[in-house]
């Protein structure tokens, strides 16, 4: 077994200012690290438990199976921020049959992000008994 001690998800985008734009000003995460010089240069952002680290360059956009799993708090006032920060929404919040509420966008390459919300009684938070 490999023993993991740190992990995080890479975008190579095909506009890396544009999306340093999307993840740092729309989005608003904040940056966990900055690397390099150029428009070329890394920036990794916090993603709760994980990073994003946005670098380097592509001639083509992402594959179209990969998406981002985002928890926010309120998926609705999620939808109403980005939505007067003129992101693209692919699919207003929603409460799956699974239980979580889920928002989809997308960023400037067409990437899918689920915002999910997990409320109170979903089984995610909460455990009865524990």
């Amino acid at each position: 077994m490999v023993h993991v001690l740190s992990s995080r998800t890479l975008l190579r985008p095909t506009d890396p200012d544009r999306s340093r734009a999307f993840y740092g000003e729309q989005l608003g995460l904040a940056v966990h690290r900055e690397f390099g010089t150029g428009p070329e240069r890394g920036t990794v952002y916090f993603l709760g438990n994980g990073f994003l680290e946005v670098s380097g360059r592509s001639d083509t956009p992402l594959t179209p199976g990969l998406a981002l799993w985002i928890q926010v708090e309120d998926a609705a006032a999620a939808h109403e921020e980005l939505g007067a920060k003129g992101v693209e929404i692919v699919r207003p919040p929603v409460k799956e049959p699974w239980g979580l509420v889920e928002m989809w966008i997308a960023d400037p390459d067409g990437t899918r992000i689920v915002l999910v919300e997990v409320p109170a009684e979903h089984p995610l938070r909460y455990r009865p008994g524990i």
